[in-house]
């Protein structure tokens, strides 16, 4: 566990806020936050700390070495902001995609643009092989984008615990977004209304099912990253480009359907030119959203950059 300051746990808690505002919009992954805030490799090296050898430590050596093992303060830090995120603005980012989806979606799209360009080039040689693996993870995300949501809101407790293992399977890959995920199996409109709702069965369920999947899915991240870091690199670019089609800010309705309060909510979608959508397409203010979304990242990367000068 590292030695941080206070003011350090706080700025990772705002990272935990950032990827759970990310994490409430379906197409946008909290994983590449974590990416592009620099914390997503000590993020599952903790995670993986939590297996049986953990549960000796903690009989041999006590509670104080068994967190130090785990990395507590950070996962603490971090799941605090992305538990308050959830919680406090889950409603607001509703309101925003219902009311505001435009502005919304280019807001995310810049910033998820921008992290292309810093993934692509955390790759240190794209030889054949790795251009490749990121063209095809690039046109299965797309695929992804294209399939059709379940319509069903009413699930098994059995499903929701799947559906929360797979969505955070997603939420952790960077370019594939765990909300998305679950509003493809129709989860998604019954498990934020029981967020807003504070209905702690279902919580608790999806919660067990999310650590669950939490728990398998970053050993296989974490060994790819140790065995094979470029290709691993080159195919979450691919990812991440893929889910761009996603976010694209200007959509044309192909179908509706009916949710659990009567209202009538879009169903499946296309994207399209912004000078082929009807209405308003809020062009500049959109390109000027995706400029400043561009540019977070940016900051986050001269940032980066300078700490690791600085501890250099």
């Amino acid at each position: 566990m590292k030695n941080r300051t206070f003011f350090e746990y706080v700025v990772i808690s705002l990272k935990g806020i950032a990827m759970g505002a990310s994490d409430v919009v379906p197409g946008v992954s909290g994983g590449t936050i974590a990416f592009i805030s620099g914390i997503y490799e000590e993020l599952l090296s903790s995670i993986n700390s939590i297996n049986l050898d953990l549960l000796k430590t903690l009989k041999n050596e006590g509670i104080k070495s068994a967190w130090k093992a785990v990395n507590g303060n950070f996962l603490v830090a971090l799941l605090l902001g992305i538990g308050i995120s959830v919680v406090s603005l889950a409603k607001t980012i509703s309101w925003l995609l219902e009311n505001k989806p435009i502005l919304v979606w280019s807001f995310f799209f810049g910033l998820v643009l921008a992290s292309i360009l810093f993934v692509g080039k955390q790759v240190k040689k794209w030889n054949v092989l790795n251009i490749i693996l990121a063209l095809l993870s690039g046109f299965l995300a797309y695929f992804i984008t294209t399939l059709e949501p379940v319509a069903n809101d009413a699930h098994s407790s059995i499903f929701l615990f799947f559906a929360g293992a797979l969505a955070i399977c997603a939420m952790i890959l960077p370019g594939i977004s765990g909300s998305f995920i679950l509003v493809l199996l129709g989860a998604y409109k019954p498990i934020l209304e029981a967020i807003h709702e504070r209905n702690l069965k279902i919580i608790a369920i999806v919660g067990a099912g999310a650590i669950f999947g939490l728990l398998t899915f970053s050993r296989v991240l974490k060994w790819c990253f140790n065995h094979q870091r470029n290709a691993t690199l080159a195919i979450l670019t691919g990812f991440i480009i893929g889910s761009l089609n996603k976010i694209w800010p200007w959509k044309k309705v192909l179908s509706w359907r009916e949710n659990s309060k009567g209202e009538k909510v879009p169903f499946l979608e296309e994207s399209i030119s912004p000078f082929h959508f009807e209405g308003d397409n809020q062009l500049l203010f959109a390109i000027g959203l995706a400029f400043i979304g561009f540019l977070v990242i940016l900051i986050l990367e001269r940032i980066s950059i300078k700490k690791e000068a600085t501890v250099a």
